[in-house]
């Protein structure tokens, strides 16, 4: 059974079968977190061995660089924290958590990134990026890019170079690619906001 509103990239990433058996286990939940959103959800497919290997194996296919141009990959709280070291793993890479503000005991640098309701802030240890380290930003959507180019722009302010991005989902419609000042980006399904 497919979704009949998500649109896979490139099936030759995967193969036919593999991408639809991915594609149906992310549960669309309407109305959540308030009335007008499509909550998808890609639990099931981290519980379910078959499929979080075919996501691996598609999101190294669909890579936006080659794996030997970049040192790291980050990740955004919380999604990306899922995804991200899993994918840093597959590759033999290390991993950088960006997170939310408040929650790294140690000196962080922030950077703050507009909201339809406010504000809100990312961090990382200031010693988290080596000066010229190559950064691959990981997560599960992109949507308006508000928070994607949060990490960008924190990742350049701790000494790194940000190379691409690599979203398992983006969402339709919202322009958050545009953002991204032009670094190569991939997304593995899309989908109407």
């Amino acid at each position: 059974m497919t979704q009949s509103d998500i649109t896979i990239e490139d099936l030759s990433k995967v193969g036919q079968e593999d991408a639809e058996y991915l594609v149906s286990l992310i549960r669309t939940i309407p109305g959540f977190p308030k009335e007008g959103i499509k909550f998808r959800d890609f639990m099931p497919v981290l519980a379910d061995a078959k499929a979080l290997r075919i996501l691996m194996k598609a999101l190294e296919a669909a890579l936006p660089v080659p794996a030997d141009s970049f040192d790291s990959i980050a990740g955004l709280e919380a999604r990306g924290f899922l995804f991200g070291p899993a994918l840093a793993v597959y590759l033999g890479k290390g991993f950088i958590a960006i997170r939310k503000a408040g929650k790294l005991p140690p000196e962080t640098i922030g950077e703050e990134y507009d909201l339809e309701y406010g504000t809100e802030k990312v961090e990382i240890e200031t010693n988290a990026i080596e000066s010229g380290q190559r950064v691959l930003i990981v997560d599960d959507l992109i949507a308006t890019g508000g928070t994607a180019k949060a990490a960008m722009d924190l990742v350049q302010a701790a000494g790194g170079t940000v190379v691409g991005f690599s979203f398992v989902m983006g969402l339709d419609g919202l322009d958050g690619l545009d953002k991204l000042d032009g670094r190569p980006t991939s997304t593995l399904v899309s989908m109407p906001a």
